[in-house]
């Protein structure tokens, strides 16, 4: 049995596709949490992990070298589980190629999308039409490739891969960010795939007692919308 690994964690979308991942992978972890809208992602000792104050980031105590290893970002992430137990990534190089294209659409589109109608849509302290329409628009868009790519496939890129866990969480959230499930019959049927399988599901489930509605907490608005310091404590 590996050493356990150290999740560095808030049940947010990029939070979640770690610990689907770390489930879906049969890895042992300790869970850590970061209260973002606390503040917790500008100590000095997550900034040493985590030098961009993000979460997740994890610390594998047995690294490729035998050394412990810290690593940020959750594409990085996820990409690193893989190698190390050699499962979700593909069979050959080609399907590796594939799975990638698709992790780094959802890294570069999706979640930046999302992430940006999440916020204009439900936390913005001023109501910006642009803002609502721009992203709200683009995230349709990038959800009308994901429903055509769904269209022949059980999932994304071949077998049920990284690549999966990692679009998954942002899509989840479709009414969120304003978008009508009805137009991505192939995505939904897709959603719902995922959400049978038990290492989704307690992925997702992981932390929720914790969540809190930032539409109402102003302290963690101004902890996760304003501009801190590299070096806050």
């Amino acid at each position: 049995m590996p050493a356990p690994i150290d999740l560095y964690y808030w049940p947010t979308p990029n939070g979640y596709k770690i610990s689907i991942a770390l489930e879906e992978m049969g890895l042992p972890y300790n869970l850590k949490y970061v209260d973002i809208g606390r503040g917790e992602q500008f100590t000095p000792e997550f900034l040493a992990i985590s030098p961009n104050n993000r979460m997740p980031a994890i610390v594998d105590p047995e690294g490729p070298d035998g050394q412990p290893i810290s690593i940020f970002e959750s594409g990085a992430i996820l990409q690193y589980l893989a190698n190390k137990t050699g499962k979700f990534y593909g069979a050959t190089a080609r399907e590796k190629i594939e799975i990638d294209q698709w992790l780094f659409w959802q890294m570069a589109n999706v979640g930046p999308m999302a992430g940006q109608a999440h916020h204009f849509l439900n936390y913005a302290q001023e109501s910006l039409d642009y803002a609502k329409q721009r992203y709200t628009n683009e995230v349709n868009r990038l959800y009308g490739i994901l429903n055509e790519r769904l269209a022949t496939r059980d999932y994304v890129a071949g077998p049920y891969s990284i690549a999966d866990m990692a679009i998954w969480p942002w899509a989840w959230g479709w009414e969120r960010q304003n978008q009508d499930i009805a137009e991505f019959p192939n995505m939904k049927a897709w959603l719902d795939r995922l959400w049978e399988r038990p290492a989704v599901r307690k992925g997702r489930e992981l932390g929720q007692e914790k969540r809190r509605d930032l539409a109402t907490d102003k302290e963690a608005q101004a902890i996760l919308f304003g501009q801190r310091a590299r070096k806050a404590s």
